[in-house]
């Protein structure tokens, strides 16, 4: 099976062509070598990818016929990834929260469109007619003569 349809099929990669856009940037390898789309995979093979800024090991136990379910996956995949790489990746979504809690820092959508509603309706409730709120003498011109 080629690897870029291998990686789709055991949900690495959410599309087909995801996979094959990561595999033409160089971030996934067959041993120490960079593969194409088109290198195919055997069983025993263990595959490096680069994602989310860690490198993933998984070495491949079977090939599966097409794309399988999530419980299926570890029938077809060993995991062999170093455990400093998910302590790295931890760290990083860790920073990530710090960097910026909740209600700091620019409106999110949802806060925005809160505001929002709430102007307009402290509007609305203040000026209904806009002529009382202009002055009953709006009209200038016929007052000049």
């Amino acid at each position: 099976m080629r690897i870029d349809k291998f990686l789709w099929s055991i949900r690495f990669y959410k599309t087909r062509t995801i996979a094959t856009e990561e595999i033409k940037k160089n971030r996934v390898s067959i041993g120490a070598s960079v593969v194409k789309s088109s290198k195919e995979v055997k069983e025993g093979d263990v595959i490096k990818i680069r994602k989310n800024q860690i490198d993933y090991q998984i070495k491949v136990i079977q090939i599966p016929k097409s794309r399988i379910g999530a419980k299926l996956v570890p029938l077809h995949i060993k995991d062999v990834t170093d455990k400093e790489q998910y302590e790295l990746l931890k760290m990083r979504k860790m920073s990530q929260d710090y960097y910026r809690n909740k209600g700091e820092g620019r409106p999110t959508k949802k806060d925005r469109r809160d505001m929002d509603d709430y102007v307009e309706n402290d509007i609305a409730s203040d000026f209904t007619d806009w002529d009382d709120f202009f002055g009953e003498n709006g009209d200038e011109s016929e007052n000049e003569d």
